[in-house]
């Protein structure tokens, strides 16, 4: 098994996110180690563009019109469909404003 060590890391913050935070930069397809909250191994996905640390990542694929999920809440509804690892920001995601539990 190939070591872990050097790859790129995100954070999965709740078991319902559609997304991770980056924690470390990536490059156009490399491989991110996802953790959880308590640093256990989730899996890898392969990043779809260059990324600077602390932005956003999918962890599956979010369809049009579709929320995105972090911390286990609504962060915003995507604009257009997002593959998995690709960068979630303002270039495809739009604000949305919910009260807490409306999904």
């Amino acid at each position: 098994m190939a070591s872990t060590v050097n790859r790129p890391r995100a954070l999965v913050l709740d078991r319902e996110d559609s997304v991770a935070v980056l924690l470390d930069p990536v490059a156009n397809g490399e491989a991110v180690m996802l953790l959880d909250s308590g640093s256990q191994a989730l899996g890898t996905v392969k990043v779809s563009t260059p990324i600077e640390p602390f932005h956003k990542i999918a962890i599956r694929g979010i369809g049009q019109g579709e929320h995105v999920i972090k911390y286990g809440e609504v962060i915003g509804r995507a604009s257009r469909s997002i593959l998995r690892g690709d960068h979630v920001h303002i270039h495809n995601v739009e604000s949305v404003r919910l009260s807490r539990g409306s999904r």
